[in-house]
């Protein structure tokens, strides 16, 4: 295999190690999560210790509430190699989902720094610490125990940044330290983002049985805690002079100016500013935040619906784009009734721009929805729509298969078998191994189940045709067991 196709292997199939896992993949997206463990399970049986098998196990027992034994295979994952990212991402989501923020923090703040680009870890840094300084009242309320690595408590470039607004003290306020209170708000305005990161650790010097414990590298914890304490103590007092005093009506006015600007900046500039919000409203949901990516599509499209046909020409897309993905982001939380609403009001829009590639994307949703409810005959109803608007072969490939996929449920395979040698073809076409072992693989299960146990061969032995051009092992040994218990028919 030359390296121009193993890279195209690597993008297509990535994290598929075999049929069993590529299936279990599909189940997952499609919310059947049960049926996905028992693929991930038999691919475990095929090869043991696969750590991609261990994370997609893992995310289907978050999903179903089973947070115990998504972390026990998100360990498992991290077994020969305890810097796999995925694995550390899906350790710290089983941990936040536990309850365990503190714990959960670490491996976020673990994963960050291995794979600084990756902004599912910086988004749960934000969502741990938020958990973290809600539940934490009175210091004597935080019960920590001296498990998992807390290195994420020594200093780094990050918390080295400098603050944007800054609160100075006045003249006064310096020669009157006894104010406490005064004294208190300063910190506060002065450290501005890292003042809650002050007061966490400040909370955790008051364990005496945490700050007993040490380092990896056997430095005490209550010295590495008392050194960030000190650093931040060191910024304050830098930051407090970096600029000259100014009184609080001045401070009041240039908060009050700026707001007046990004209001501007909004107002001049809305497509700037929707490709913005709708670049972070895609990042929340890639990051698996389905809620907030909810909630900040929701406000936008209030904004949005207050403004013109003169502001916003193209006013009626951007609501399209908007429902699109609020219906994504339901879909995510599970309440499958208001993302069908979304999808369909995308749907309605785009039919009022005459717009196909939005119409082709409502369909998809609508269809990927009643995909998910069982409801299969309502789901081939909507992707038969879009049948004569789809465009790339890839695409074409993909869509052929969920149509057959939904009539082999229906229990109707004459249909799933045209379907899936439509698949096939298409696959042909582009040139795509992965989705030839897939579409060959349901043409063979639709033979089957037709009596056509010659044809049904036939496919399997396509299939693993293919898997061997690849040179996966794992697909060829499910393919082969496949194969085998046909011919015994």
């Amino acid at each position: 295999m030359s390296e121009t196709d193993g890279d195209h292997d690597r993008k297509n199939s990535k994290g598929v190690f075999s049929t069993l896992v590529a299936n279990g993949d599909w189940l997952y997206l499609k919310g059947e999560h049960k049926k996905a463990i028992e693929n991930y399970s038999s691919a475990l049986t095929l090869k043991p210790g696969d750590r991609t098998c261990f994370v997609g196990r893992s995310k289907c027992y978050l999903k179903m509430g089973q947070a115990g034994d998504a972390l026990e295979d998100a360990e498992a994952s991290l077994k020969e190699d305890t810097t796999f990212f995925e694995g550390l991402y899906q350790k710290a989501e089983a941990l936040y989902h536990m309850g365990e923020f503190e714990f959960a923090l670490v491996f976020y703040h673990r994963g960050q720094k291995l794979r600084p680009q990756v902004q599912e870890f910086r988004l749960g840094i934000q969502k741990a610490q938020e958990a973290i300084e809600s539940s934490v009242g009175r210091p004597s309320s935080v019960k920590l125990k001296i498990k998992g690595d807390l290195s994420f408590l020594q200093k780094d470039e990050e918390r080295a940044q400098p603050i944007t607004a800054i609160q100075h003290l006045t003249k006064e306020k310096q020669q009157q330290p006894q104010k406490i209170p005064k004294k208190k708000m300063t910190t506060k305005q002065l450290l501005g983002e890292f003042y809650s990161d002050k007061k966490y650790l400040e909370n955790l010097l008051k364990d005496e049985n945490l700050v007993k414990g040490k380092t990896k590298g056997g430095e005490p914890l209550r010295d590495v805690i008392h050194g960030c304490l000190t650093y931040l103590d060191t910024c304050m007092e830098l930051w407090s002079q970096e600029k000259p005093i100014g009184s609080q009506e001045h401070q009041s006015k240039l908060k009050q100016k700026k707001c007046r600007k990004a209001h501007r900046n909004v107002t001049c500039d809305p497509t700037q500013f929707l490709l913005r919000s709708l670049d972070d409203i895609d990042a929340e949901l890639t990051a698996g935040n389905a809620e907030e990516s909810l909630k900040k599509a929701e406000d936008v499209m209030k904004m949005v619906q207050g403004w013109s046909e003169k502001e916003v020409p193209n006013k009626k897309e951007v609501l399209g784009s908007l429902h699109s993905c609020m219906g994504n982001a339901l879909i995510e939380i599970g309440d499958m009734e208001q993302a069908l609403y979304h999808h369909q009001k995308d749907l309605e829009l785009a039919k009022q721009c005459k717009d196909p590639d939005k119409m082709s994307r409502a369909l998809d949703n609508i269809g990927r929805v009643y995909a998910q409810l069982g409801q299969f005959s309502q789901a081939i109803e909507f992707w038969e729509k879009k049948i004569p608007l789809v465009r790339g072969g890839l695409e074409k490939t993909w869509l052929f298969h969920e149509i057959g996929w939904c009539f082999l449920e229906l229990g109707r395979p004459e249909e799933a078998r045209g379907y899936g040698v439509r698949s096939v073809a298409a696959a042909d076409d582009i040139g795509d191994e992965k989705w030839k072992i897939n579409a060959h693989v349901l043409v063979a299960q639709a033979e089957l189940k037709l009596g056509n146990v010659e044809s049904c061969v036939s496919h399997f032995e396509k299939a693993l045709s293919c898997a061997r051009l690849q040179e996966d092992e794992d697909a060829m040994k499910a393919i082969q067991k496949a194969l085998d218990e046909a011919k015994q028919q």
